[in-house]
C-alpha cells in the first residue's frame, strides 16, 4: 500500500499563497488526480456570513486554483450547495469568493439548480452501513460530480455532531440534497459512506484545508476563532481530518 502523506505548513500573510503551491506539491496534487479531467473546487460555506474559522478562506480558494494551473490542471469549476441554515450565492460574495472566481474565470454551479445539474439515483458498488436505511427509497447523487476530480476545501474547526470537522465532512453539502441533516444522528457512519461513494465516483480526491484561524467550540457557525496559522493538505481525507484534530 502506498504511505499516506499529509502535508503541514505554518503560514503567514505575506506567503499564504506560495505556501498553498507549496503545500499542493509536498503532499503530491499533481499524482493523486487525473490531470485531464474537469476538477470541481468544493469550498465550505458553514454560514453565509464571514466567521473566521467557519468558512473557507479567500486565500484557500485562490492558493488552490494557483496550485491547479501550477501543476497544469485544466478546467476548474466550483460548486456550491445549500442547507436548511445558509444561503450559498449570498455567502459566496459576503465571503469574497465571487472576486477570485471571477479573476480566473471559473465557472460557478450549484448542484441544487437543475440547469446546473440533475440528481440521479445511484446504486453503490461497496456495501453501506447507514444511508441505504435514511434514504430507503434510494440514494440520489448529482450527476455532474461523476468522472470528475474534486478538492475539498475545509477550515479545521470543531462541529458540535462530528466533534471536529474536515474534508470528510464538506463531502457532505455536495453529495447528499437539502434533507441531508437528517443523518446527522448517524453521521460517522455517514462519512465512512460518502468515502466509499467519493472513492467510486471521482476520477481524484484532495483536500485543502485551512488553519489560519480555527475555530474552537461550538462548531460549524458559532465557532471562537483561534490564531493558529497552520494550513495542510492530502489526497487522504481521513489523515488529513486526524492530522487536524
Amino acid at each position: 500500500m502506498k504511505k499516506t502523506k499529509v502535508a503541514v505548513i505554518k503560514t503567514s500573510p505575506e506567503r499564504v499563497l506560495d505556501d498553498y503551491i507549496r503545500l499542493a506539491k509536498l503532499a503530491g496534487m499533481k499524482e493523486a488526480m487525473d490531470g485531464s479531467a474537469t476538477t470541481i473546487l468544493k469550498d465550505n460555506i458553514s454560514w453565509h456570513l464571514p466567521m473566521p474559522g467557519a468558512n473557507s478562506t479567500p486565500w484557500q480558494l485562490e492558493g488552490a486554483v494557483l496550485a491547479l494551473k501550477e501543476e497544469g490542471f485544466g478546467e476548474i469549476v466550483a460548486v456550491e450547495n445549500k442547507t436548511v441554515v445558509t444561503r450559498p450565492k449570498y455567502g459566496e460574495k459576503q465571503n469574497k469568493y465571487d472576486i477570485i472566481y471571477e479573476k480566473y474565470g471559473i465557472t460557478i454551479l450549484y448542484n441544487f439548480e437543475p440547469e446546473n445539474m440533475s440528481w440521479v439515483e445511484y446504486t453503490p458498488k461497496s456495501k453501506l452501513r447507514i444511508l441505504p436505511k435514511i434514504y430507503p427509497e434510494g440514494l440520489r447523487l448529482p450527476d455532474y460530480f461523476f468522472g470528475k476530480n474534486i478538492v475539498q476545501l475545509p477550515t479545521m474547526k470543531c462541529h458540535i455532531y462530528t466533534t471536529t470537522t474536515g474534508a470528510m465532512k464538506n463531502a457532505f453539502g455536495g453529495l447528499l440534497n437539502v434533507k441531508r441533516h437528517y443523518t446527522h444522528s448517524w453521521i460517522h457512519e455517514t462519512l465512512v459512506d460518502l468515502l466509499k461513494i467519493q472513492k467510486e465516483i471521482h476520477s481524484g480526491l484532495f483536500a485543502f484545508m485551512d488553519g489560519t484561524t480555527a475555530g474552537n467550540g461550538p462548531g460549524p457557525r458559532t465557532v471562537i476563532p483561534v490564531k493558529t496559522d497552520y494550513i495542510l493538505a492530502s489526497e487522504d481525507q481521513v489523515a488529513i481530518d486526524a492530522v487536524a484534530a
